[in-house]
């Protein structure tokens, strides 16, 4: 009972603008499955693989609203979007990223669950508390991003990958952002502004109306979950534990 209590209150929280968001992605991904139905030689896309783009626009917005508010129940939207999502880039033969949302963010989704759960605030159950970096640990974060990606890319490039430094820029971006995650730092936003960055110039070159909406929104919300963070954590974790 407490669960959906607080997935009620979680909703309840989303703002106007979160709302449009929403409502714009709901419209677009629901136009693309729409024409797929009646014209399938519009798209590009399998029927299967469009209504695959659909689940996953709708739960991954869901996702990173709830999110950008500390809200424990983002995980269960992430959960879905993570498993569809990684059929579309098996599709496109994405590998890198393919491999970093099946192998780690996957058993890493139900992993910072937990952690989360068990460090809600206690006055606002449905958010968990807010973490920020050290000096030393923001220049640890930038090394670790700066190696994967090299190591990164020239697997990628050894097995034929599509957009290779790219693709391998987002999978080191992403282990350092999805750790941070886990263990509730603020910084982690700013790692996801700039593969959200990434992700759209992606989809802009392999252009996909679905995906290219869903990562442009993306953006807007890491931005915001980045100011939402900092401002959680001075006012409701003061002792950064």
């Amino acid at each position: 009972m407490d669960g959906l209590k607080n997935l009620k209150n979680s909703f309840k929280e989303l703002k106007w603008y979160e709302i449009i968001m929403i409502i714009i992605m709901v419209f677009i991904a629901g136009i693309a499955v729409y024409n797929a139905f009646v014209n399938p030689a519009s798209t590009s896309n399998p029927l299967w693989l469009t209504i695959v783009n659909f689940i996953s626009a709708i739960c991954g917005i869901i996702c990173i609203f709830f999110c950008a508010k500390a809200n424990v129940s983002n995980f269960i939207f992430g959960l879905v979007n993570t498993i569809v999502y990684a059929i579309y880039l098996l599709y496109y033969k994405i590998y890198g990223t393919f491999c970093l949302e099946v192998l780690f963010y996957l058993p890493m989704n139900i992993a910072s669950w937990i952690n989360w759960a068990r460090h809600r605030d206690k006055k606002i159950p449905e958010k968990t508390l807010a973490k920020q970096l050290t000096m030393k640990q923001r220049i640890l974060s930038i090394g670790l991003v700066a190696i994967t990606t090299f190591v990164t890319y020239e697997i990628l490039v050894s097995v034929g990958g599509t957009v290779a430094f790219l693709d391998a820029l987002t999978v080191a971006i992403g282990l350092v952002a999805t750790v941070l995650e886990l263990y509730r730092y603020a910084e982690q936003y700013v790692w996801w502004i700039i593969t959200d960055i990434i992700a759209v110039i992606m989809y802009i070159v392999h252009f996909d109306t679905v995906y290219l909406t869903k990562k442009s929104i993306y953006l807007i919300m890491a931005i915001i979950g980045l100011r939402n963070w900092v401002k959680l954590n001075k006012e409701r974790n003061k002792t950064n534990e």
